[in-house]
């Protein structure tokens, strides 16, 4: 799991604990005093002697006024997901990259610099809005180590070279795939 999926995983799990706590406040009663559907939002239980006691605070189903506190901070809680969601949309591996060996990994919500338009985050694991949202949800140093790193394929040693790259020291090529008529006399696989 990389650091985009940590951060998905944390706000599905609140947003479900969000969801949840709507809908266990949640109540209807038909009818009201007035005779018409009221809905209300149970705002503290407790069992006294008489059996379980729920404080509820009413409201009607086309409400007049703002929802109440619990709905509210819940609602907010919903509104902050949806926010972190479209961020993540945003901030994915840029497909763009994707048959890049360099940049694969690249985010493509940084966007890019430089006259070549290289990617302005090279690996969404560095993504500094990522790392942002990471911080909002908790995550520690030992998560973070512990998290799957993208990394770019490797590309093949000798397409490397055809491309005008660079061979480093400790490079293995090989040539067991040389065609016969190109081996000379000291030529070893």
């Amino acid at each position: 799991m990389d650091l985009h999926a940590w951060i998905t995983q944390q706000v599905d799990r609140i947003e479900e604990s969000a969801l949840a706590e709507l809908e266990c406040r949640r109540v209807i009663f038909e009818p009201g005093l007035d005779g018409r559907t009221v809905t209300g939002t149970i705002t503290t239980a407790s069992h006294g002697p008489g059996g379980l006691n729920l404080a509820i605070a009413q409201r009607d189903i086309e409400p007049r006024d703002e929802t109440l506190a619990p709905v509210q901070s819940a609602a907010a809680v919903l509104r902050r997901c949806e926010a972190d969601r479209r961020i993540l949309a945003r901030h994915t591996i840029d497909p763009d990259m994707a048959h890049s060996h360099l940049f694969a990994t690249a985010c493509h919500g940084c966007g890019t610099e430089g006259d070549c338009d290289d990617p302005a985050t090279e690996n969404i694991n560095d993504c500094p809005e990522l790392r942002d949202l990471a911080h909002a949800h908790g995550i520690t140093d030992e998560t973070l180590a512990g998290l799957d790193h993208p990394r770019p394929p490797e590309a093949d040693v000798n397409e490397r070279y055809a491309n005008g790259g660079t061979l480093t020291p400790g490079t293995v090529i090989t040539t067991s795939d040389v065609p016969e008529a190109l081996r000379g006399p000291r030529w070893k696989p």
